[in-house]
């Protein structure tokens, strides 16, 4: 698809506009932003709106796409990145930046130069390859990151590289002491790198539920734990619900156990 710049070639479309600020807001209840390369953060207020065939290559900002109290969201076949791997990355690809977002979408991307590529609380995240993350000194770099929630999540059939030996592919984190995380699937994603590859939801004395992690490939490419640290940290196999089961290593189809 052939796509054409934001502001050079065009400014605005039904329910999006260029604001002169640096943003491309999008405003309006079932927007479709298609066929466009934004150097600039898309801000998404509006629900039930698609973004697909989009090139967003937000350098040095602090999102690619920024979801703010919204619903119905779907992200797809878009590539989404910073302008470089250092004071160019952008520090959250895709964030839903209250954690109040619903119903969302994240399907079939490539995301690379980041800080954090997706972080989300529920909907869907598959078929993304995420990939070669930027980096500042100082820097927490996360692949999916999934800030202590008991709402339903699927993490599937992604491809999540992180070069880095620090923090993570997939991070279920607890951020406060005590906290529920629970019903988040994790399943058929092939997964490299980070301090360690999985973080499971048991940080700060959380109580973990429902985590379900399966069939899942980690790779050796980088560290010969997966990560630099081990493939899992964080995770409590004897939890109501919680599942590790198939999960293998990429090279041989040996299993990984919890």
């Amino acid at each position: 698809m052939k796509l054409l710049t934001v502001p050079g070639q065009v400014s605005h479309g039904p329910g999006w506009h260029y604001d002169s600020s640096g943003l491309v807001v999008v405003d309006r209840n079932g927007t479709v932003l298609q066929g466009l390369s934004i150097p600039y953060n898309v801000d998404v207020t509006a629900s039930n709106v698609t973004i697909r065939d989009v090139r967003i290559s937000a350098g040095g900002a602090d999102f690619g796409v920024s979801l703010r109290h919204t619903s119905g969201v779907t992200i797809e076949h878009s590539t989404i990145s910073g302008q470089n791997s250092t004071s160019g990355r952008v520090n959250y690809a895709i964030d839903d930046v209250y954690g109040d977002s619903t119903g969302m979408v994240i399907k079939n991307d490539n995301i690379s130069a980041f800080r954090t590529a997706i972080q989300i609380s529920t909907g869907l995240v598959t078929g993304n390859y995420i990939h070669d993350p930027g980096y500042i000194d100082g820097d927490h770099t996360n692949g999916i990151y999934v800030g202590g929630t008991t709402q339903p999540l699927t993490i599937s059939h992604n491809t999540i590289f992180n070069n880095l030996g620090q923090t993570d592919t997939i991070n279920l984190d607890a951020t406060s002491s005590g906290q529920q995380v629970a019903n988040t699937i994790i399943e058929n994603n092939l997964l490299a790198g980070g301090g360690y590859s999985i973080y499971g939801g048991n940080a700060l004395n959380a109580s973990t539920s429902n985590i379900v992690i399966k069939n899942n490939r980690f790779s050796a490419i980088f560290y010969s734990q997966s990560g630099q640290y081990g493939y899992l940290d964080e995770f409590d196999p004897a939890a109501p619900g919680n599942v590790w089961s198939g999960n293998i290593w990429d090279a041989t189809g040996g299993p990984v156990s919890s």
